[in-house]
């Protein structure tokens, strides 16, 4: 409404300057003149209401995304995974690559609570693999007969072996911080695996231009940007037994294959059962159509004719 006072103003005072001038304006002409005051106003404050939609809606869906960001941290671009089809299937190679990365890399500080070593029978390795790897751990069994625990070599029930005793102790060796579990990580994170794929690497920026707390590194994709994780993949940290170049790129995308998989160890299974599902049930279809039409068309072509005057 000031708005709108103002520009009336601003025009009556013009218009009384043209009044006061040699040239005269008839009453007609006075009326027209005032009309077209009135729509020059409205105009303007369409133009203004319009205008502060505009800038509403900017601040808002900045406000959104930067709270987006402290929540999740940076978006992260999303990444061609050869496993995200509706029929692909993971990349058993890379699988076995990953699990190499997570047994020398990551086993050390995180645990993996759900996947046993049964579980890469025929996915990564084959069973006599499995069983030799899994005969290397100790567990701690128990009790025997003398109500006593023991320590045997493990088997392949037995799960991967946890790297602390306890929370307290996890914290203790990692400066406060509580590594997660990762049998579920690409499932618990926002965008899973391209957070895991850019995480993993956990870019390192020079804290010179961060000022970072003492014990903490710097990572974008992380909420807050800054973790008690150091950078822990490094160009040739390991020799792949495939022989396939150990570059950090590649040991990123290794390990979140095998991530991907211990999170849907069932992924394949229930996409091939879902295909066979959904090609019985069109053959239903199909026959329940031809059923339709040969047999109810009879019904439904028919006429009844009804004798009013009988």
């Amino acid at each position: 409404m000031a708005a709108r006072r103002a520009i009336h103003q601003l025009l009556n005072k013009r218009l009384q300057s043209q009044l006061s001038g040699p040239h005269l304006l008839s009453p007609a002409v006075f009326k027209q003149t005032a009309e077209d005051v009135d729509s020059v106003g409205m105009k303007s404050l369409r133009m203004l209401a319009l205008f502060g939609a505009g800038v509403s809606g900017v601040l808002c869906f900045a406000t959104i995304a930067s709270a987006d960001e402290a929540e999740h941290g940076l978006a992260c671009p999303s990444y061609p995974w050869p496993h995200k089809g509706i029929l692909s299937s993971y990349d058993h190679a890379s699988i076995r690559r990953g699990h190499q990365v997570y047994q020398q890399v990551c086993a050390s500080c995180h645990s993996m609570s759900l996947i046993s070593y049964r579980d890469l029978v025929g996915v990564a390795y084959t069973e006599d693999e499995t069983k030799a790897m899994a005969a290397e751990i100790e567990v701690v069994d128990g009790p025997n007969d003398e109500g006593e625990m023991f320590t045997r070599p493990g088997k392949l029930s037995d799960r991967f072996p946890q790297p602390y005793a306890n929370e307290q102790a996890a914290r203790f060796a990692n400066g406060g911080a509580y590594p997660p579990d990762l049998s579920l990580i690409t499932k618990a994170r926002h965008n899973g695996q391209n957070y895991v794929l850019l995480f993993s690497p956990a870019i390192v920026i020079l804290l010179q231009v961060f000022r970072i707390r003492d014990g903490l590194h710097y990572n974008p994709y992380f909420p807050g940007g800054a973790i008690a994780m150091p950078k822990m993949l490094i160009d040739g940290a390991l020799e792949y037994e495939d022989g396939t170049p150990a570059t950090e790129a590649q040991m990123g995308k290794d390990v979140v294959s095998f991530l991907s998989w211990a999170a849907e160890p069932e992924m394949e299974e229930r996409k091939l059962m879902g295909f066979k599902w959904i090609f019985v049930l069109s053959l239903a279809l199909l026959q329940a159509a031809y059923y339709r039409r040969m047999k109810w068309s009879v019904l439904k072509s028919r006429k009844l004719i009804v004798d009013v005057i009988n």
